[in-house]
């Protein structure tokens, strides 16, 4: 599957990025791999998301009923600013969050 493959590259690359001390490149990796999970969530849902952002579509997904909570709170943290240092003002492992982000919302397709 190639969505499956993105997801992979993604979170792969963010690794990577981390290795090299680029917390930020990581986070948005990360994001990202998120994002094609829930873009691909809401298509089998019915809906048919108007953008691509990853941070927009994990925001869509917080007002989603039938998410779970522990998934909302996963896109709460992907969706968290970073401060004036570019430091997340949370402590959180967000390649490791958003693989289980990715893990749920694909065990939900049909």
């Amino acid at each position: 599957m190639e969505l499956l493959k993105e997801i992979a590259a993604e979170l792969t690359q963010a690794e990577q990025a981390r290795a090299r001390g680029n917390e930020g490149r990581a986070r948005v990796c990360a994001r990202r791999a998120a994002g094609l999970a829930a873009r691909d969530y809401l298509i089998h849902k019915g809906i048919r998301p108007s953008t691509s952002s990853a941070m927009d579509l994990l925001n869509l997904l917080k007002s989603d009923p039938l998410l779970s909570s522990d998934l909302k709170l996963i896109a709460d943290h992907l969706t968290v600013r970073v401060t004036e240092e570019f430091k997340l003002p949370i402590q959180v492992d967000l390649i490791a969050e958003s693989r289980k982000f990715c893990d749920e919302l694909l065990k939900q397709r049909p």
